[in-house]
Order: structure tokens, then sequence, then C-alpha cells
């Protein structure tokens, strides 16, 4: 059996990108999430501008624009900007090229923020989340999805998706034990930068057996990106304590 090979943002017959399989993976849950704050909140999308920060191949983007959301997609990786591009389906959106660090955009210029595949892998989350306040106008909304720090989010993040060979998915280092972040932690974080948390929600497989089993399959070659979806299926815990992943909003402050 050929090794597959694994890369972040790339495309080819052995190729396994686990950022994408994240993205793929996560979608139903994001947008669920989404749609929820919107309606505690009582907004709608329309006239509203969004921003995605890791936006990747711009799956998170076109699925917020087709909520309504006039969309800016942005990520660091232009071979990601170019696989996005190549992807988009006439929604309109507009494909940007900027760490979130440092974002190339305007102040004060988007109603809402989502935040993708981003704070569980910056080593500068206090610059992250003020480029976010700082394009983001008064009251609006910063929504995003994360890793928790806790003894199964090591074995699932560090050891299954980069180190274990059944199951590797991502590239060594990507993710580090001091990256991953506790909500109180990051409740912290989103203050210092004028971002007030007001809610966390947790997110998990079904069965995480089928997670293993779409993984191991992935990685062997008999399961396609376009089938993880269906056999990982999310579902999100509002009640629950996160264990590994979990979404959350808050509020800029006016």
């Amino acid at each position: 059996m050929t090794t597959a090979h694994i890369a972040v943002d790339a495309t080819g017959p052995r190729t396994v990108d686990g950022r994408h399989i994240r993205a793929l993976t996560f979608q139903s849950v994001r947008l669920e999430y989404l749609r929820h704050v919107l309606t505690e909140l009582r907004r709608t999308p329309t006239g509203s501008r969004a921003l995605v920060v890791g936006s990747g191949r711009g799956l998170p983007a076109r699925g917020i624009a087709r909520l309504g959301f006039e969309v800016v997609a942005a990520d660091p990786s232009p071979a990601a900007t170019a696989l996005a591009r190549d992807a988009d389906d006439g929604l309109g959106l507009t494909y940007v090229t900027t760490p979130a660090e440092e974002l190339a955009l305007a102040d004060d210029s988007f109603d809402l923020i989502y935040c993708a595949d981003t704070l569980e892998i910056t080593e500068h989350l206090d610059a992250v989340l003020a480029e976010a306040a700082r394009v983001l106008r008064p009251g609006g909304a910063f929504v995003y999805d994360t890793v928790n720090r806790t003894p199964v989010s090591r074995l699932i993040y560090l050891g299954a998706f980069q180190r274990f060979p059944g199951t590797r998915i991502m590239p060594r280092g990507r993710y580090a034990a001091h990256r991953l972040r506790r909500p109180a932690e990051l409740a912290k974080a989103l203050d210092r930068a004028g971002l007030a948390a007001r809610d966390v929600s947790a997110f998990k497989p079904r069965d995480v057996r089928s997670l293993v089993r779409a993984t191991r399959g992935r990685r062997r070659g008999t399961v396609t990106d376009e089938q993880l979806p269906g056999l990982v299926d999310m579902v999100r815990e509002p009640e629950g304590s996160p264990v590994v992943t979990y979404l959350g909003y808050a509020l800029h402050r006016t």
C-alpha cells in the first residue's frame, strides 16, 4: 500500500490534508452554531459583512455567504487562497491572503467574524484577537471554534492526528499543548482585546469510534473527503463541558 502524503492546503491522489478534513467535518456544526448566535442576538445577515479568518479552501466562507452575508475569506496560505478561488461557485466572495495576526483589512469594517482553524495553532493569541477587534465594528460578533487543553484533546490532537501512523492526518508540529487553550483562558484573552465572551458550546463526534474508522479509512484511501461528514457526524452539546473541541462567541464592546 502506498504511504499517504500528509500535507496542508494541497491536493493529489494520495494526499491527506487534515485541515480540509477538519473543515469538512466541522462545517455543519459551525453553521448550526452561527445560526444559533444570530437568533440569540436577533440579527440577520441582510446587509451585513462577514470575515472568515482561517478560511482555508473557503468552505466555511461559502457556507456563511449562503446565509446571506457579504463575505471576505482570509487565510495566511497562498495555496489555500488559490484552492478557495478555484472552488468558488459564483457567490461573490472576496479572497485575501493575510495572516490572522496582522490582517490587511480596514478598521471597523465587519459585522461578524468567524475564526476557524486559527486559535489552536497561533503562537500570538493576543495579536489575533486584537486584530479581530480592530476590524470588527462596535457591537459586532466574534464567533470561533477551537480545541480545549485536556488529557483527551492531547491524545487526539497531539497523538492520533500527528504521530500515530494509522490515524495521522496532520504535519507534525501543527498542534502543541501550549497552543490549546481552555475556555477560561480564552475568555481572559478575549477580554484583553475588548471582546466580551458570551457563550461556550461543546461539540464532538456522535460516536468517537466513527471518527477513528473514518480517519483510518481516509488514510487507507477507502474513504473519500466527501464521505467524511456523514461518517463522523459532529454534534453540538450546548450544556456539555468541552472535552476536546468547543465553539463560542464574544461581542465587541461599544
